[in-house]
């Protein structure tokens, strides 16, 4: 147990706010957006600059503390907390300067992506970024990074120019092409095992504040021909056109008949960054496939199609996902995803699954470049579990499981970053192939040695 004389002198020795258990906000301030995941960590830090960082980690080394790092606490596997450690939050920290000139913007952690489209916007700027605005951009772009914009502009960490970071040892650095350049490889990609980045600079592209997008919505039954009209589809697409389908429950909002509100239905969403005449043409196909009962698309504000599937991932939510890279969807692949979705009648409205089509910029980007792996394959698959507390997780869970077994003997065996919910070695190996992942131990071995960033997709160093 550290001392109250200890806590009270590393109070005084930060600008940000020092949160014990025994004081008022602990609860809201140890959740994080997986409502499955409930620790108590023995500090929260919510750090007002960089330089409470640096302390909260000298603090942390001197302690012998275990410690988390949170930007938005929206990781699925709740890697923003701990028990009996310290939490170092850095939610706080919002700064935004954005150069028009040279399309580029330097961001804090503590930001979510709703909060920097925000601005961005203001400019009809954006990069790449998630698609629920709830999201923080700090371990989301250490990840990797998909969105709407994926296929014109790459991936978030494609779109990454530097950042700054205090290691584990309390030394504040920067990592770009200029600086710390086998840092800067493995921080785009290996997320947070390095040190905390506590700004971004990212390059920004023209885009919006009206796009074409939003999404149409057909009836469960005709998901097998949606399905192969879908994997056919997307070999004709511009770069410009980034979509996903996925299969939901549909939600008591206003643009749902009261009909159709509860029943199983595919969605195919897309955000199209030309003009409005080229959008309509293009996603004429889709329309053409079938009546839709619902059909969304058309000019939306930009910062509208980012916020779409919010409603669908409130903070609170009992959360487990698998996700799947598959290089193509035959017949037999599609037949394993119409028996498993089948099976979403039993599980909560809010369970999902979410099939990304990737490709254009992803594919043409250096594989090398940078630690982040696996940019072949042509879809994506997430395998979500959301439930509320007081259903039975094990329904969600196994469902996941089984799905993901299911359809793992059409997959490529390689594994996103970011949805990892089960944090194991083999996992994290799988998300980075051999070579990516002993270059990665090296660069642990050498700034973290210690493992002290280890509540994360941990590369575990050897010396």
């Amino acid at each position: 147990m550290i001392s109250e004389k200890l806590v009270n002198k590393f109070r005084e020795s930060i600008k940000g706010r020092l949160i014990g258990a025994n004081d008022n906000g602990y609860d809201d301030s140890r959740k994080v957006w997986n409502g499955m995941i409930d620790k108590h960590p023995l500090l929260i830090v919510q750090c007002a600059n960089d330089d409470d960082v640096v302390e909260s980690v000298k603090f942390a080394q001197e302690n012998k503390l275990i410690t988390a790092v949170r930007g938005g606490g929206h990781n699925v596997a709740g890697l923003g907390t701990c028990d009996d450690g310290i939490v170092i939050d850095l939610s706080p920290m919002k700064r935004i300067d954005i150069n028009a000139k040279t399309q580029t913007v330097k961001a804090q952690a503590g930001l979510t992506w709703g909060e920097f489209d925000k601005k961005t916007q203001e400019l009809g700027l954006a990069t790449t970024g998630g698609l629920v605005s709830s999201t923080g951009i700090a371990g989301f772009t250490l990840g990797g990074g998909f969105g709407w914009l994926v296929r014109k502009f790459g991936l978030t960490v494609d779109n990454l120019l530097s950042v700054e970071m205090v290691l584990a040892d309390g030394k504040q650095v920067k990592a770009s092409p200029n600086e710390n350049l086998e840092l800067f490889w493995g921080i785009r990609g290996g997320g947070g095992n390095f040190g905390i980045v506590t700004s971004f600079e990212f390059q920004l592209h023209k885009v919006g504040p009206e796009v074409f997008g939003g999404a149409v919505f057909f009836p469960v039954s005709r998901a097998k021909d949606l399905l192969k009209f879908y994997r056919d589809w997307t070999k004709t697409m511009p770069d410009e056109l980034t979509t996903m389908m996925a299969f939901i429950t549909a939600p008591p909002e206003p643009f749902v008949p009261k009909e159709l509100i509860g029943t199983q239905m595919v969605v195919v969403a897309l955000c199209y960054t030309g003009s409005m005449e080229e959008g309509k043409k293009l996603v004429q196909p889709l329309r053409n496939f079938s009546s839709a009962p619902i059909d969304l698309l058309g000019p939306i504000p930009y910062t509208a199609l980012q916020g779409m599937f919010d409603s669908g991932a409130p903070k609170g939510i009992h959360s487990y996902w698998k996700t799947q890279h598959i290089n193509d969807m035959n017949d037999e692949a599609i037949e394993v995803i119409i028996e498993n979705v089948s099976k979403m009648k039993s599980l909560s409205p809010f369970s999902a699954l979410h099939i990304h089509h990737w490709e254009g910029a992803v594919k043409r980007g250096e594989n090398n470049d940078m630690a982040f792996a696996h940019r072949d394959t042509r879809f994506v698959i997430n395998i979500l579990g959301l439930w509320h507390e007081g259903e039975d997780p094990n329904n969600h869970i196994n469902w996941v499981r089984s799905f993901s077994k299911s359809i793992q003997q059409y997959a490529t065996g390689e594994l996103y970053f970011n949805f990892l919910a089960d944090i194991k070695e083999d996992q994290v190996k799988a998300a980075f192939g051999k070579e990516k992942y002993n270059r990665l131990v090296d660069l642990k071995n050498k700034y973290d040695p210690q493992n002290f960033f280890q509540i994360n997709q941990n590369i575990k160093p050897t010396v």
